[in-house]
C-alpha cells in the first residue's frame, strides 16, 4: 500500500491507496477528531479495495483556519470533493463516510455539495446533524451535560482534551450547576468564545428536511443507547435516495466498543467488513430499493428487520407515592442516579405496574400521556421509564422530555389540569417476566438536562431558580408500549445491510 500526504485549501489530509495500478472508488472521512486516528480504519479500507481519504477539519489538528463547529463542512467538503476526483487515483467514484460531527460532514456533502462533488454513497453513524439537534431537544429542553463534555474537550481549541470535563467535575462536583450557564467556560478555566454561541442556534431539521431529495444510497447507523437515535432513524426514514439502510444496535455513542447492557453475542458487530461490502454494492448499483435493514433486539440476542414494530399495548401504572411533587432546581432529579428517595417530600410522582406474567418484546414508541399542572411559566416535563428485574436491579429503558409554556391567554389560571403526551423515543427491548416497570414524572433530569429555573427566562442565561409545585392526576397515567403479537422472526445484519 502508499500513503500520500496532500494540504487541499490549507486541510491536512492523508491518503493510504491499495496495492495495484488503480484507479480505485474511494471513501471520504473528514473529521475533527484527528486524522491520525484513522490509520487502522484507512488501511482497512486500502487492504480491501479503497483508497482512503482522511482529512481534518478546518481549524483542527494539523488544518490552517478557525475552527467552527458546523460552519464551513460543505465548503471544504465540496473543495476536497473535487480535488479527490481530479486525483489520477481516483475512478471517479467515492463514498462520504464519518461518526458523529464526521457523519454530519458526509451528510452535508451529500444534501449540500453541487452535483460534480457529492458522494456515490453515505456512510452516516450516529449523525450529528446540526448545531440545533445536538444542543437541544425537540421541545426545547437543554441538553447540557453532553454539550459541556463535548465543547470542553473540543470547542475553540486546535487539538482535544477528552477528560477536560471529567477533570474539572473532580475538581468541582457541581460545575454544572453553577448559574449562569454561559459562564461555564470561565469555572473550565479556558476560552470558550463559540459556546455561548451555541444555544442562539435554534433552525432544526435542515439536513433532515433535504434528505427527501437525496440522490445516494444511505446506510445510517446508531445505537439504542446513543442521544442521536431518534435522528438517525429520522434520516433513514426520511431518506429519498434509490435505497436506504438502518443498522441500529443496543450500543451507546461509541458504538459496538461501548456495548449497552442488553447486548448479546449476537450483537458483536464487525462494522469494518459490514461498511465494506454495504460500500461495493451501493457503487455498483448492487442494493434492492427501498428502506431496510437490521435492529438488535435488546435482551433478545438476536435482530429484527428495521422496520419491525409492535401492536400498541396501553398500561395504567399505579400511584406509589408522589401525585403532588415539588420540582426543585436546587434539588433537581438526577438523570445519572435510578435511586428513588423513600421519604421526604416527594420530588416526583412515581408509578410502577404489577410484575410482568410472562415476557414481552417491546419494539417501537413509548409514550406517556397524563394530565397534570405546573405552577410556573415554563415547566419542564421529564418521564423516565425503568425496569426493575426479580432480583433487585434497576435498567433505564427509556427517557423523554418535554417543555411546556404557559399561553398568554391562561396567565391566572395555573391551577387548570391540561393533557399532553410525552415520547420516550424508540426502543427494542425483551423484558423477563417478574420484571415490574417503573415509571417517573419528574421536572428536572440533571446534568443531561439543563434545570428549568421556573421564572420563564432563558435557562442558559438565568440566574435565579424556583420551585413549582406539580400535580399528576394518576387515573390519567397510560404508558403506551408496542408489543410483538408474537415470536419475531430473526434477519442477519451481514446479509440484510448489503442487500
Amino acid at each position: 500500500m502508499t500513503s500520500l500526504r496532500a494540504h487541499v485549501d490549507g486541510l491536512a489530509t492523508d491518503v493510504r491507496l491499495p496495492d495495484g495500478p488503480g484507479p480505485f472508488p474511494a471513501v471520504l472521512v473528514r473529521t475533527p477528531y484527528d486524522r491520525t486516528r484513522h490509520r487502522a480504519e484507512a488501511h482497512g479500507w486500502a487492504r480491501r479495495g479503497f483508497a482512503a481519504v482522511v482529512q481534518d477539519v478546518r481549524g483542527r489538528f494539523a488544518s490552517a483556519g478557525e475552527w467552527r463547529p458546523y460552519e464551513n463542512e460543505a465548503a471544504d467538503g465540496t473543495a476536497t470533493a473535487r480535488w479527490l476526483r481530479r486525483q489520477p487515483w481516483s475512478d471517479g467514484r467515492y463514498v462520504a463516510v464519518g461518526s458523529s460531527y464526521g457523519a454530519h460532514c458526509a451528510l452535508v456533502l451529500a444534501l449540500e455539495a453541487d452535483r460534480e462533488a457529492r458522494p456515490d454513497a453515505v456512510v452516516a453513524a450516529v449523525p450529528a446533524l446540526g448545531a440545533a439537534e445536538t444542543a437541544r431537544e425537540p421541545s426545547g429542553t437543554e441538553r447540557l451535560l453532553s454539550r459541556a463534555g463535548w465543547w470542553a474537550a473540543h470547542g475553540d481549541r486546535r487539538d482535544s482534551d477528552e477528560g477536560a470535563l471529567g477533570a474539572a467535575l473532580a475538581a468541582d462536583p457541581g460545575l454544572l450547576a453553577h448559574l449562569p450557564l454561559t459562564g461555564l467556560p470561565d469555572r473550565l478555566g479556558r476560552s470558550l468564545p463559540s459556546w455561548a454561541g451555541l444555544w442562539r442556534h435554534q433552525e432544526r431539521g435542515r439536513l433532515a428536511a433535504r434528505a427527501v431529495d437525496a440522490g445516494m444510497p444511505l446506510l445510517a447507523v446508531g445505537g439504542h443507547h446513543d442521544h442521536f437515535t431518534e435522528d438517525t432513524v429520522a434520516l433513514w426514514r426520511a431518506w429519498g435516495g434509490p435505497s436506504a439502510r438502518l443498522l441500529l444496535g443496543p450500543w451507546g455513542h461509541g458504538l459496538t466498543s461501548v456495548p449497552g447492557p442488553d447486548a448479546g453475542p449476537a450483537h458483536r458487530v464487525n462494522l469494518g467488513d459490514l461498511y465494506v461490502s454495504w460500500a461495493r454494492r451501493a457503487l455498483t448499483g448492487g442494493l434492492v430499493p427501498g428502506r431496510r435493514g437490521a435492529l438488535a433486539l435488546g435482551g433478545g440476542d438476536l435482530w429484527l428487520p428495521a422496520d419491525t414494530e409492535g401492536e400498541p399495548r396501553a398500561y395504567g401504572p399505579r400511584l406509589l407515592r408522589g401525585s403532588v411533587f415539588t420540582a426543585d432546581p436546587d434539588r433537581p432529579v438526577r438523570s445519572d442516579d435510578l435511586a428513588v428517595p423513600a421519604d421526604g417530600d416527594p420530588d416526583r410522582c412515581l408509578l410502577a405496574t404489577p410484575p410482568l406474567p410472562r415476557p414481552l418484546d417491546a419494539v417501537g414508541p413509548v409514550r406517556v400521556g397524563l394530565r397534570a399542572t405546573a405552577d410556573a411559566p415554563s415547566a419542564d416535563w421529564i418521564a423516565r421509564l425503568v425496569a426493575l428485574a426479580p432480583e433487585g436491579t434497576a435498567e433505564r429503558l427509556a427517557v423523554g422530555v418535554l417543555r411546556r409554556e404557559r399561553r398568554a391567554d391562561r396567565a391566572d389560571r395555573a391551577d387548570r389540569a391540561e393533557e399532553f403526551t410525552i415520547d420516550l423515543g424508540r426502543i427494542a427491548r425483551r423484558l423477563r417476566a417478574g420484571v415490574r416497570l417503573r415509571l417517573e414524572i419528574a421536572g428536572h433530569h440533571f446534568p443531561a438536562h439543563a434545570r428549568n429555573p421556573h421564572t420563564g427566562d432563558d435557562p442558559v442565561t438565568a440566574r435565579r431558580l424556583l420551585p413549582s409545585r406539580r400535580e399528576v392526576d394518576p387515573e390519567s397515567v397510560t404508558l403506551t408500549l408496542h408489543v410483538l403479537a408474537s415470536r419475531p422472526t430473526p434477519t442477519d445484519p451481514s446479509q440484510e445491510i448489503p442487500r
